[in-house]
């Protein structure tokens, strides 16, 4: 599956939000997000660009994607349903 060139910092929070990530601060243009799973806590943060760029976009999925051990194909019909 191809990777939306037109992906926005909003709409990437909104798809992120169905993996249980969550807001926990925004600085300027950028946003934190975290999933807590126990005594874990996964850290991202995105910037609230409209669009996000090509190599940024695919490494914060490639990072999403590690840390929930699913390929980076399994993560993008997870977050595009």
């Amino acid at each position: 599956m191809k990777l939306s060139r037109d992906e926005s910092g909003a709409s990437l929070k909104k798809k992120l939000a169905k993996l249980d990530y969550i807001v926990t601060r925004q600085n300027g243009s950028h946003i934190r997000l975290t999933k807590s799973n126990g005594e874990n806590e996964h850290h991202i943060t995105i910037p609230n660009h409209d669009p996000i760029k090509i190599g940024l976009l695919s490494k914060i999925l490639n990072d999403v994607a590690t840390e929930l051990e699913i390929t980076r194909e399994e993560l993008l019909k997870i977050i595009n349903e």
